[in-house]
């Protein structure tokens, strides 16, 4: 197959568009501005329509509309954006609609820079807004990665009607790598049990809403979606595992801190020590069993990020507090080198102080 060297944003927003994506809603932010653009440019001539919106409020709700009548549709922004959009995916999840959100974070809190982050996190996994919810989240840490997530996550939100999250970062996001594109999709899913888009008086109406007066009956409707959840978290996670089959330190680290883990861990084998990385592809459902699976030898655990320690819970809780958990991180845009997380390793192995 035809290979393109693509930044990460644009291979994104190509992804979107052969997976069957026909209508974006967006704002302008750096560092995920390439994907709107080049979604402007792409879009009506590919069948479907771009607008750019008055906000991000305003553009999550277009993605839930847009949603309802069974379309794939999708937005993008980075960190401040998405917090504006939290809102509108709430009601998306209230309402069992799927979509696709990317987040390709920068540093914050505030405004913070317009740097590579990973500081929301907690933001896509734990708090993506009001109410009892999930949404799925994924973290590619390649281009090539995030154009075959791309799919997948279209795939899986229309499978479990719920909202889809990339999280990528600007690093991901603006770096070029030769990727592979799938031929575009010719056949969706059928949504015509609920998707409300026309019923042309051949069947009855189909509601699309997130409002229950009713308490008895929310918490039906709450206590059904977290039926699914549990299917969810029980077929759905997945991890990339090196090295791990002996490792003694096993480093945690998702998206572009696990790149650059990788290559502190492949170092580290070659000054002898058993050292292994467990990336998780998915943050949402966490990977408990990969993640234990990849610890079964492991003495220590070192978690990586670009932020001051979001995913660090997660670990510990996967791994039922059995191991020490270790954490080294950069914040506020700075991204860790290998040198840095290779020296974090020698310590625990007993090395350099």
């Amino acid at each position: 197959m035809e290979r393109s060297l693509m930044k990460g944003n644009e291979a994104l927003a190509e992804a979107a568009i052969r997976a069957g994506c026909k209508c974006f809603f967006g704002y302008p932010i750096t560092p995920q501005t390439e994907l709107s653009a080049y979604m402007a440019k792409r879009m009506e001539k590919s069948g479907g329509v771009f607008l750019q919106a008055e906000s991000e409020i305003a553009a999550i709700n277009m993605v839930l509309g847009a949603a309802s009548t069974g379309v794939r549709a999708m937005t993008s922004s980075s960190s401040p954006g998405v917090s504006l959009k939290a809102e509108g995916i709430s009601y998306m999840a209230g309402s069992d609609l799927p979509g696709l959100i990317i987040n390709v974070q920068r540093g914050g809190p505030g405004l913070g820079s317009i740097q590579p982050a990973q500081s929301d996190y907690n933001q896509a996994t734990h708090a993506m807004g009001h109410g009892d919810f999930h949404i799925l989240v994924y973290a590619p840490c390649s281009v090539q990665e995030m154009v075959d997530t791309v799919t997948l996550a279209f795939d899986k939100a229309d499978q479990y009607r719920m909202p889809a999250m990339i999280l990528a970062d600007g690093l991901l996001g603006q770096m070029m790598e030769p990727v592979t594109f799938p031929e575009p999709r010719t056949t969706l899913p059928d949504k015509s049990d609920w998707a409300a888009n026309g019923h042309g008086n051949k069947r009855e109406h189909h509601i699309i809403n997130s409002l229950y007066l009713d308490a008895p009956l929310l918490e039906a409707k709450v206590q059904e979606r977290f039926k699914r959840y549990a299917i969810i978290e029980e077929t759905e996670t997945d991890a990339e595992l090196y090295c791990c089959d002996d490792a003694e330190i096993v480093v945690t680290a998702y998206g572009a801190s696990a790149r650059v883990s990788k290559s502190a861990v492949t170092a580290a084998r070659r000054k002898g020590i058993k050292a292994g990385l467990c990336r998780p592809k998915t943050l949402w459902p966490f990977p408990k069993k990969e993640l234990c699976e990849a610890t079964k030898h492991a003495s220590h655990i070192l978690d990586v990020e670009m932020s001051m320690g979001q995913m660090i819970d997660d670990v510990r809780l996967a791994t039922e507090c059995r191991l020490p958990v270790s954490f080294f991180g950069r914040t506020g845009g700075v991204i860790p080198t290998p040198a840095e997380v290779l020296a974090e390793i020698e310590k625990l192995a007993g090395g350099a102080e």
